[in-house]
């Protein structure tokens, strides 16, 4: 693929769907590799001895470091080759997750889901400059939406066979295969790339000598900036506590065995991931209705966050099929997904979409490193799931209101053409 493939439009079709299905692939293993611990954490909890709060701290790892490298990460996305930064980043976090299956005890596996966070948080920032960089405004709903699908499709994927590898080869094993076998991503990704990929503020020395600090100051004096982080950071609470505890709820609380565990945790994921192109495409669709940038993706958030509340009635039916239906309802949230990638794209000046999706991350972030831990406390002090259930669908549902009363007016403006 020639240079040309970094300006939005300038790109064949072919080249910009085939980096697009690259990232699927990468955001599926992404996920794949981030949440194996969930579906083997009953083992390894039985193996190493650990209760509900214990497990929390082990959970909430991985979203220490991978919160605290959002923002350099989307600072190096807005300034570097995404070619060898997106390859390296990957190399690290299959390296990682294969190590923890080496890990002799909760120290190491807290280091090592501490390393995969370093790999991962190139995931978000990269993904969302490398579609910025080949997709006008209006288009980008739909591969913003197809390339963050690969998330939920790597759990659908795993809840179906992680739980046959746990069983049969053990968990140590199953890291193993899972992190090293990922590396074979690289071929493709090194095929297909440019040489030379990245945006215009990586060729521009005022945006690399632009103060970082100045730059990072965005973060408390820009209302749309705000506006949009307090939105993911209500997303990412509700979607971390599904990721993190849904396997276990199902196994510790419903008694299911680990494989039926598996199969039933794959369903609400596989919703959930379907819906993301799904809504990224209605929301392009109505944009070429005649739509307001605005109307069409703000009232698309609204209404998939608010499908959230179906976690308080799942959390107290009494059979698993009811509560996993539920649930399944639950992931309609999946249709806001791409629309909130837009509206950050749309905020956000043309060569610092890296750092702006950096702060978004890390801000979503922290809700990755709160929503175990809480939700660990909440289960042993209660010695029930219902309470963090119903948190969990409280701040989904009032997340929509970041988005109309702080978050501005969105244009659909090209302001790279421009």
């Amino acid at each position: 693929m020639s240079d040309r493939a970094t300006a939005p439009g300038a790109a064949t079709n072919a080249e910009r769907w085939a980096i697009v299905g690259l990232l699927f692939v990468a955001s599926l293993i992404n996920y794949f590799d981030r949440a194996t611990i969930s579906f083997a954490l009953p083992l390894i909890s039985r193996d190493l001895h650990l209760g509900p709060e214990a497990k929390g701290v082990l959970l909430s790892a991985f979203f220490w470091s991978y919160a605290l490298m959002q923002i350099p990460m989307g600072v190096l996305a807005d300034r570097v080759n995404l070619r060898w930064l997106y390859g390296l980043s990957f190399t690290l976090w299959s390296v990682s997750q294969g190590l923890i299956g080496l890990a002799p005890g909760l120290g190491a596996l807290i280091a090592f889901r501490m390393l995969l966070g370093v790999g991962e948080s190139i995931y978000l920032p990269g993904g969302s400059k490398i579609v910025s960089l080949l997709f006008r405004p209006a288009e980008r709903g739909l591969p913003c939406g197809v390339f963050d699908a690969g998330t939920r499709t790597g759990l659908v994927i795993e809840g179906v066979l992680v739980p046959w590898m746990l069983t049969r080869f053990g968990w140590r094993t199953s890291f193993a295969v899972v992190g090293f076998a990922a590396l074979l991503w690289l071929i493709p990704w090194f095929i297909l790339t440019p040489r030379r990929f990245a945006g215009r503020g990586a060729a521009r020395p005022v945006a690399r000598d632009r103060s970082f600090a100045r730059s990072l100051g965005t973060l408390v004096t820009n209302r749309n900036l705000l506006g949009v982080c307090l939105g993911f950071f209500c997303f990412d609470y509700y979607w971390y506590f599904l990721v993190n505890w849904l396997p276990d709820y199902l196994v510790t609380s419903r008694g299911l065995t680990l494989m039926r565990a598996g199969l039933y945790a794959a369903l609400p994921y596989f919703v959930f991931g379907l819906s993301e192109p799904i809504g990224g495409w209605i929301a392009d669709r109505l944009i070429d209705a005649g739509w307001s940038e605005t109307r069409a993706r703000k009232g698309l958030v609204t209404v998939a966050f608010l499908t959230g509340l179906l976690l308080i009635p799942a959390a107290r039916v009494n059979t698993p099929g009811a509560a996993v239906g539920l649930i399944i309802g639950g992931c309609l949230v999946g249709l806001a997904t791409g629309n909130l990638l837009v509206i950050l794209q749309s905020c956000a000046p043309p060569d610092e979409v890296g750092l702006w999706t950096g702060i978004y991350n890390f801000v979503g972030n922290v809700a990755g490193i709160l929503s175990p831990l809480i939700t660990g406390a909440l289960i042993a002090r209660t010695g029930s799931y219902a309470p963090p259930f119903v948190l969990a669908a409280v701040l989904i549902a009032i997340g929509p209101l970041a988005f109309w009363f702080i978050v501005g007016e969105l244009t659909a403006v090209d302001r790279e053409s421009a």
